[in-house]
């Protein structure tokens, strides 16, 4: 199991940035995949982004392609989702997770067995 704790959300305009932030303990982070998720209100929990453990491999739903990144410090225990570009259809609750035990890659929610406790993200028009 493995601990998470995400930062850096907030209120932000149309066409800004936010990088968020999910630091992590226990199971050893350095050789575990990582992923973004979010849930705006009323929808269903969506795939964001993931890093493989290396951080030398990402990959991205189609609707942030291009204006999110992610990435990863080992040296930190920390994952990063640099968000630009911001959009309101953005705003949502932004989740990091960890998969569970054996997985590799996966956008699928349930694939994973971690997550933080979620942290705003509003963009307004």
């Amino acid at each position: 199991q493995v601990q998470l704790v995400e930062s850096g959300g907030g209120l932000v305009q149309a066409g800004e940035s936010l990088r968020l932030s999910c630091a992590a303990s226990g199971r050893t982070f350095s050789t575990s995949t990582m992923g973004w998720f979010r849930q705006a209100p009323g929808k269903e929990q969506e795939f964001v982004a993931g890093i493989n453990y290396s951080g030398s491999n990402t990959y991205y739903a189609d609707l942030v392609k291009g204006r999110f990144t992610i990435s990863r410090d080992n040296a930190k225990n920390t994952i990063y989702l640099q968000m630009n570009s911001l959009k309101p259809e953005d705003t949502a609750v932004y989740y990091c997770a960890a998969p569970k035990e054996g997985i590799y890659y996966s956008e699928q929610r349930g694939d994973f067995g971690s997550w933080g406790q979620g942290t705003q993200v509003t963009v307004s028009s």
